[in-house]
């Protein structure tokens, strides 16, 4: 049966056993992504997909009925990791109840899950559910998995957390996995990768580097630090 989420300790990721499922980021399905901005989403499906490689973690991938409406993986993906096993369920629902797609995940011998997928309350909340009930600890990165509604969205990511699934951003994901800017992957690797995929913090980096080989100290300004 399912831990309740209040049973569950603080556990942290490692990147030395967890695994990166990028479950069902169709491009058909993509437009079922309603509860965020169109060209941001698109953007947190790469950068999720893009952990696996900056981390060098196992990445497992995973399709529903690929040959219909849902479609293929986008080429950006599939680009990243033209190695990695690609299962392609043709009925399955919940990619758990695929035997293809359980025996390439025990094949990892990994026990951290990091998943995202479309839509959020189907494919990514069935998934996490049923790994959870496998003996697998979950981090579900809420900003790469989409569904129509902010309600639906919020539904789901309840039931997940009521079942101890993690629910967590891209950068908590990358944070988690590097631990410490000293570590390798650490500055020198993640800085160009957040400049990439989270220009937020990017633009923090770029700003303090402005600064000090451009900066100059304007009237008014030198008292405020």
């Amino acid at each position: 049966s399912l831990l309740s989420g209040n049973s569950v300790p603080f556990e942290r990721l490692d990147k030395d056993k967890a695994v990166l499922v990028i479950l069902d980021l169709q491009v058909g399905l993509y437009n079922l992504a309603r509860d965020w901005d169109a060209t941001l989403y698109r953007d947190n499906m790469i950068a999720h997909s893009a952990l696996g490689k900056l981390f060098n973690i196992p990445v497992v991938m995973s399709t529903s009925a690929q040959t219909g409406p849902n479609g293929p993986l986008p080429k950006e993906i599939l680009d990243m990791y033209p190695n990695a096993p690609l299962v392609k369920r043709n009925g399955e629902v919940d990619a758990w109840d695929n035997a293809e797609f359980r025996a390439v995940m025990e094949a990892t011998g990994r026990k951290q899950i990091i998943v995202a997928g479309i839509v959020t309350d189907v494919c990514t909340a069935f998934l996490a559910l049923s790994l959870r009930d496998a003996g697998y600890s979950v981090w579900a990165n809420i900003e790469a998995s989409g569904t129509t509604t902010a309600l639906i969205r919020d539904t789901a990511n309840a039931r997940m957390q009521s079942a101890g699934v993690h629910l967590v951003s891209l950068f908590a994901i990358v944070c988690d996995l590097m631990r410490d800017w000293r570590n390798k992957p650490g500055a020198e690797e993640i800085l160009p990768w957040l400049d990439q995929y989270m220009p937020a913090y990017g633009y923090v980096a770029r700003g303090h580097l402005a600064a000090i080989k451009n900066g100059t100290i304007i009237p008014g300004q030198a008292g405020l630090a």
